[in-house]
């Protein structure tokens, strides 16, 4: 919220849905836009990362817009899915290396405990 008040564009996805646009823009031949849509948002937030199992094309596709936007852009990855188990998750090893060295290369890595912020107040 602060990055939108700051007047930063920002983009904000969860990664499931993300990939399903990409997916949707293969069969519709406009996959090129919507990267260049995603590469031009000064900040991308990708949410839920490592809930849903990523298809190759999927991680494909996200190794491709990491990679646009490595030294560019700022992107957030989150997830429940300890970083440790990433490189499992995305079972491909050469991908898997690919992804998380455009992840890590310049990273902040910021780890949270405690009561989830979703829980409603009684």
């Amino acid at each position: 919220m602060q990055a939108v008040r700051n007047g930063i564009s920002v983009s904000y996805r969860m990664v499931s849905r993300l990939l399903e646009e990409f997916e949707l823009a293969r069969i519709e031949g406009t996959a090129p836009r919507l990267r260049a849509k995603y590469r031009r948002a000064d900040l991308l937030i990708l949410d839920d990362f490592g809930v849903s199992k990523l298809k190759a094309a999927g991680k494909h596709d996200l190794l491709e817009l990491l990679d646009d936007r490595i030294g560019e852009r700022a992107t957030i990855v989150c997830g429940q899915l300890p970083v440790e188990n990433w490189h499992a998750f995305i079972d491909n090893p050469t991908i898997a290396d690919a992804i998380l060295d455009r992840l890590t290369s310049a990273a902040h890595r910021i780890e949270l405990s405690g009561q989830s912020l979703r829980r409603k107040v009684v």
